[in-house]
């Protein structure tokens, strides 16, 4: 399938988290606070813990509040940038950033500012791509690419990436020569094969959690009985990244590789 080594990125929003996906043999990490409200901008303390330990690359997450519309404030885009510089100047590897217009055509200029915040180190436009119009993905892949972006997460504008493969071949195929598109959304273990084959990506995007895999393993913390919650999300059970489910998801990618 491929001559390249197929790299995995794993999302992560806690430091065990982080340990497990190094320990698995993930290629990166994109760093995050929230995954329960799709990944949110992570704490410099956090950053700075993880940099003391692990040695592959940090990409962190530019996202200042929940929602679906990525359309950021003057005032938003300031605090986001002031959180660029804090956690650039604390070791971050990279950057994960989306911003889009009313029309959901990509915010040129918010992603000017962030490219050029970035110090030279890499940034990915994140699955804010997904609520662009399918029709002008070329044209907007192209844009990013102009911009200075050296990678796209998508998950082929449908909710997981199982369902959008044949738009991400599709994608991959025309700019995989000089642009990265990582298939993102929904991957595990059991849908994994299927994606690599008929996608032909060189790198994926999985948070590779307990749930992700065959053999499932108890929350990775601990839910007290009463009657006070911190929010909605306590209602769910925690789930955290597994090392051997990133595990099985090298080993996957490894045999694609060869092939």
């Amino acid at each position: 399938m491929s001559s390249h080594e197929i790299k995995l990125e794993v999302c992560v929003d806690s430091i065990r988290s982080a340990f497990a996906a190094e320990a698995g043999g993930a290629s990166r990490i994109e760093l995050c606070s929230a995954l329960g409200e799709g990944g949110l901008t992570p704490s410099i303390g956090t950053l700075k813990t993880l940099k003391e330990t692990l040695t592959i690359p940090i990409y962190c997450m530019l996202r200042p509040r929940r929602g679906t519309d990525f359309v950021y404030s003057d005032e938003e885009m300031c605090a986001l940038l002031t959180d660029m510089d804090l956690l650039r100047e604390n070791g971050a590897d990279g950057f994960v950033f989306g911003s889009l217009n009313p029309d959901r055509s990509i915010n040129v200029d918010q992603c000017r500012h962030v490219l050029l915040a970035s110090g030279g180190l890499p940034v990915t436009f994140h699955r804010a791509f997904d609520l662009t119009d399918q029709k002008s993905m070329d044209e907007n892949v192209h844009l990013l690419r102009e911009l200075g972006f050296r990678r796209l997460l998508s998950s082929g504008f449908r909710p997981t990436a199982a369902d959008g493969v044949d738009c991400l071949a599709q994608l991959i195929a025309k700019h995989q020569r000089d642009f990265i598109v990582m298939p993102g959304a929904g991957i595990k273990v059991s849908n994994l094969e299927e994606i690599l084959t008929v996608s032909r990506c060189l790198e994926f995007h999985a948070s590779a959690q307990d749930t992700a895999g065959e053999d499932y393993v108890a929350p990775t913390t601990t839910r007290m009985e009463c009657d006070v919650t911190m929010g909605k999300q306590d209602v769910d059970p925690y789930y955290g990244t597994n090392s051997n489910v990133v595990r099985k998801m090298v080993t996957i990618a490894k045999a694609m590789s060869s092939r």
